[in-house]
């Protein structure tokens, strides 16, 4: 019985993954970081301090790496991103949409199925003087608007 309350919780709750999109030595990468959420984040609010320890920790993995070299941004401001989705949608279709993104490169489908898929879809930047910032993916998906 415990079994069943556990996976039909699995199934409820969404999980919020932090997504870095970068290119080192001419290749992709694509690291994640990611917790279940308790309920649904608003997808018209910012996902707050839940987001930005994830954000945190996301960051200090990627510059841990820029030892072996340097790192360049793949989607500009876009690069960093914080996903909402459901876990049985995450277990079926991240591992070929990062697997896809690696070899292609192609962001603008990349970003299209993210948004078919999530339940929200926010890029995190930083301001100085105003600190991180969230922008909602809105339906343009254009290659000049995610890039």
């Amino acid at each position: 019985m415990v079994v069943i309350w556990r996976i039909l919780n699995m199934a409820l709750y969404p999980y919020l993954i932090a997504i870095a999109l970068f290119e080192q030595k001419g290749k992709r990468s694509m690291p994640l970081a990611g917790k279940s959420l308790k309920a649904s984040l608003d997808s018209d609010l910012c996902p707050g301090d839940f987001g930005e320890t994830l954000i945190r920790d996301l960051l200090i993995r990627v510059f841990q790496r820029t030892e072996l070299a340097a790192l360049r941004r793949a989607a500009g401001d876009w690069s960093l991103l914080l996903i909402q989705i459901q876990m049985e949608v995450m277990q079926e279709h991240l591992p070929t949409l990062k697997s896809e993104w690696i070899e292609s490169g192609d962001t603008s489908k990349f970003f299209c199925s993210l948004n078919e898929l999530c339940s929200g879809v926010w890029s995190v930047t930083f301001l100085k003087h105003e600190g991180v910032q969230y922008k909602r993916m809105d339906g343009d998906l254009s290659t000049s608007n995610y890039s």
